[in-house]
């Protein structure tokens, strides 16, 4: 691999954000953003057959630059197809299991920046990792709580969805309204200006009669 995936290519991105003042850091960090976006595309093309430890070797990686740099969506999106990939190989290689608080702890992070869909989908995984509670267990109170955390999650998270939708439909309907103001004010307006042409129109005839027939009276009384 041509890629330096460890911590002092982190360090060196480290040093360089901390020497540069505030706005060409922020003009530095939006070029870098746009830069690794692609370059992570490329990166996990490269591996597309490499196993699942380097696979996540890498998102790690890409994970703390995206985050480095403040790209907390790239960020959360690599975090969340790291965790499904665990998820799915988990059969052939339990170590990489993810736990309920792995899913939890990445729901409230999804849901605070605002990625609502995919805190509930969190909250999916979560509730089937904690599996069924049973009154005989040890751990009943402790399950239940971790159930009621789930469900105020998922709640706040289809909450917000469903708001999201909305505004989303009250924005559609309200642009649709001024399309169709604009479009009955351009009728009128096409309407008002062809009623003054009419009239002006008839204005002229009537006048070119007039003087049509005063012209024939003086040619009659001459």
């Amino acid at each position: 691999m041509e890629y330096m995936i460890d911590d002092v290519t982190i360090r060196v991105l480290e040093s360089i954000l901390v020497s540069k003042d505030v706005q060409s850091s922020i003009e530095f960090k939006s070029v870098l953003k746009l830069f690794m976006r692609d370059e992570s595309l490329l990166i996990f093309g490269e591996i597309a057959e490499e196993s699942v430890e380097i696979k996540l070797t890498c998102a790690e990686f890409l994970v703390r630059v995206f985050a480095m740099i403040g790209d907390v969506e790239s960020c959360l999106a690599l975090r969340y197809e790291a965790l499904v990939l665990r998820d799915e190989m988990a059969a052939v290689h339990p170590e990489l299991q993810v736990t309920c608080k792995e899913w939890l702890t990445f729901a409230e992070h999804s849901l605070e920046n605002g990625f609502h869909s995919i805190a509930n989908q969190a909250c999916e995984k979560a509730r089937m990792c904690s599996g069924a509670i049973h009154l005989e267990s040890d751990d009943f109170l402790h399950d239940v709580h971790v159930m009621e955390k789930i469900d105020r999650l998922k709640d706040s998270a289809l909450l917000k969805i469903s708001s999201q939708s909305v505004q989303a439909q009250a924005k559609a309907y309200s642009k649709q309204k001024k399309v169709k103001e604009s479009t009955q004010q351009l009728v009128i307006s096409t309407e008002t200006q062809k009623g003054s042409s009419l009239f002006r129109s008839g204005i002229k005839k009537h006048n070119l009669r007039k003087l049509h027939e005063y012209r024939c009276l003086r040619m009659l009384s001459g």
